[in-house]
């Protein structure tokens, strides 16, 4: 799957704004075909309450995090859910950190009983996805972790029934969120998308 307005050039790591990272996050145009619920919004963590995703019990996945965001889908026939989220960090030492706490955290059987690798290829600098047959809807889950520089991007799909996201349809979810990090961080601004099926 080839994805749209995908740029090239040097990768670089630098720190994202609260706007970049928002930015990041697909919204609409990213993902046709999809209705987008949950709009794209980046914040900046309450020492009190750090951002539920990076809640490993271990401090250390949650340190470093300047801004974080979420945006989230749906798609009929089957009720799937496809969530985003992104966890920009002040610099890629703090992501990289994280990073390995995150993938043991997210990965094997806390996706589902039982759950599968998935390929994600050559994907980022880090990557890490995983399928249950059954997971917190009731149906095929898949979990998907990947760090491209400063920021650490999760992707996650569910369904109360049997449908499921093929592997393939994963993998360009995942590349389309990771060229947009990449684009953030190259300073420009993020178009990458999916194909309209």
């Amino acid at each position: 799957m080839l994805l749209a307005g995908c740029g090239g050039g040097d990768t670089r790591a630098t720190a994202l704004d609260q706007k970049q990272a928002a930015s990041v996050l697909p919204d609409a145009k990213a993902v046709p075909g999809w209705r987008n619920y949950m709009k794209p919004e980046a914040q900046k963590p309450v020492a009190e309450y750090p951002p539920r995703v990076c809640v490993t019990g271990k401090k250390a996945a949650c340190d470093g995090v300047a801004f974080w965001g979420t945006s989230a889908f749906t798609h009929k026939p089957g009720g799937i859910t496809l969530d985003f989220w992104i966890l920009a960090y002040k610099d890629e030492k703090a992501a990289d950190t994280a990073y390995d706490l995150l993938a043991e955290w997210y990965g094997g059987d806390r996706v589902g009983l039982d759950a599968e690798k998935v390929d994600l290829g050559g994907l980022g600098a880090e990557r890490e996805a995983n399928r249950a047959e059954v997971g917190t809807l009731g149906g095929p889950a898949t979990i998907t972790q990947v760090r491209v520089g400063t920021t650490v991007l999760g992707m996650s799909t569910g369904t109360p029934g049997k449908s499921v996201v093929p592997d393939q349809q994963v993998r360009a979810f995942a590349e389309m969120f990771a060229a947009r990090a990449q684009q953030a961080q190259d300073g420009e601004k993020p178009t990458a998308a999916v194909p309209e099926n």
